[in-house]
Order: structure tokens, then C-alpha cells, then sequence
């Protein structure tokens, strides 16, 4: 009688044994990270996340920032928008940032050479310069040959920036000889300049042509190997949110991000 009193007993123990196993299951399944979403919620990091970019990445940033925050609940992203040079020299002075876009790679080398980055930065778009010039194009500019005519002005960005470097480059390769008017911080202070009429021209990324719709109207200027930049990214080895830095760097290269950067008049890597 003993032997069959103790059958419940057991079958209690082994009823405890398998309920206590598919918990254990279930609680290892809730938190495995292996599957495909990208939310915070996986990461485990939440807050805010500094993103530095070229000023010439403003809008198309913008919109993918936006996204970013959709996808992960509890995350925000802080864009600072500058001259390339301007920024990589803050990361190389030890500001806190998380990620770092640059508008050419010369200035991303900097910041490779001082072991800022994690990993190798990745390639993103590419960009053109084209002329802007004041809605009507009141000095009947037609090529960038037209910037040798007397009274013509142009304004370019100064030549530390990645956007006056590639204005050297193309000015030099077109025999232009006159000076500009001024050379202005960053791109979008250029083409400021050109918006508010204050030159007869301003060499610009062809982004930022697509960007200011109807402000400017826009002369094409030669394209080749002279005139073109490419963009990479890189999440930063100083990072406080190193993870989502590394999926800032998936968006941006990712098809969804491509079709951002292409809509805003960024070229493909």
C-alpha cells in the first residue's frame, strides 16, 4: 500500500518538474536577442544618441532620425550639423558623440589615425558640386566659365571644408582665375548666400540644389573624377551608446537609408 500511496507523489513531482522546464523555456525564449527586429527593447540601450554630420546631410538625416526613434521606443537621436573638418576636430578633442558622417574621407582619415572610430567606416553616398544661382538667374550664368566675367561674384566654402576642397579641385580644372567673393563656413551657409541674392552664384553640392527646391536654380557644372566626394560613416569608439551606433550605421547604409539619401539628391557609394 505504501509502493501505491506514493504514485500521486511522484506524479505531482514529475507534473512541478515539467512545468517548472517549459517556464525556463519560455523565459529563455523571451529573451533571446537572435531575432530580426532592431528596437531598444533588443539593445537594452535607451536615451539619447549624438550624431555628428556633414551640414550638407541635414535634411536627409533628419528623416532618417526620425525613423530611428519610430523603430526604437525610448531612444532619441541629437543631430549637430557642420563643416566635416570642424566636427572631426571635436572628436579628436574628445567630444561626446556616437556617431561621426563625414562629407569626404580624407577627414574621416583623421579621426581613423587617432583610433576614434570602430572599425573601418563605411562608404554611404557620394555628391557633386553644381552651381546655385538667385531664382531668375539675374547674371545669366550658363558654365562655370561665366565666373571670369567681370561684376560676376560666386561664393564657394572655405577650403578646409570637404565642399571648398572639391571647389579648388574643379576651379583649378576649369582655368577660372577670379576669386570668390567670400568663402563661407560650410555648404549651407554658401547657399545662403546665393538664397538671400547676395552672389551671383555659389558652388554647392547637388543635394543641396534638390533640397532648396524653388530658392536657387541650378547650372551643372563638368562631372568626373575632379568633382565628386564620398561620404562614409562610422560609429565612434568613444561612443556611449555603441550599439545603436552601430544600427545608425545599418540604417544609413541599408536599402531604406538609400532610398532617404537618393530622394534628397545623394548619389549612390
Amino acid at each position: 500500500m505504501k509502493a501505491l500511496a506514493a504514485r500521486p507523489r511522484l506524479r505531482g513531482a514529475l507534473a512541478a518538474a515539467a512545468a517548472l522546464l517549459a517556464a525556463t523555456s519560455l523565459a529563455a525564449c523571451g529573451n533571446d536577442d537572435s531575432g530580426g527586429g532592431s528596437g531598444s527593447g533588443s539593445t537594452g540601450e535607451t536615451g539619447t544618441m549624438n550624431v555628428l554630420a556633414a551640414a550638407s546631410l541635414t535634411e536627409a538625416f533628419g528623416e532618417l532620425a526620425d525613423d530611428f526613434e519610430e523603430e526604437h521606443p525610448g531612444v532619441k537621436v541629437k543631430l549637430a550639423f557642420d563643416s566635416s573638418a570642424t566636427l572631426a576636430e571635436q572628436v579628436n578633442q574628445g567630444a561626446p558623440a556616437d556617431v561621426l558622417a563625414t562629407a569626404d574621407e580624407d577627414t574621416m582619415q583623421t579621426v581613423v589615425d587617432q583610433d576614434g572610430t570602430v572599425g573601418e567606416p563605411s562608404v554611404f553616398a557620394t555628391n557633386h558640386l553644381v552651381m546655385a544661382v538667385p531664382k531668375g538667374n539675374p547674371a545669366g550664368i550658363t558654365s562655370i566659365d561665366d565666373l571670369d566675367k567681370k561684376g560676376v561674384t560666386y561664393v564657394v566654402c572655405v577650403d578646409t571644408a570637404p565642399c571648398g576642397k572639391l571647389a579648388v579641385k574643379v576651379l583649378d580644372a576649369s582655368g577660372v582665375t577670379a576669386k570668390p567673393a567670400s568663402e563661407e563656413v560650410d555648404v549651407k551657409a554658401t547657399l545662403s548666400k546665393v538664397e538671400l541674392d547676395e552672389a551671383d552664384a555659389g558652388l554647392v553640392y547637388a543635394s543641396d540644389i534638390v533640397t532648396a527646391g524653388d530658392k536657387v536654380e541650378k547650372v551643372d557644372l563638368p562631372t568626373d573624377n575632379e568633382n565628386l566626394n564620398t561620404y562614409p560613416v562610422a560609429a565612434l569608439s568613444g561612443a556611449k551608446k555603441p550599439t545603436l551606433a552601430k544600427q545608425w550605421v545599418d540604417l544609413v547604409t541599408s536599402d531604406q537609408g538609400q532610398r532617404v539619401l537618393a530622394k534628397a539628391g545623394f548619389g549612390k557609394p
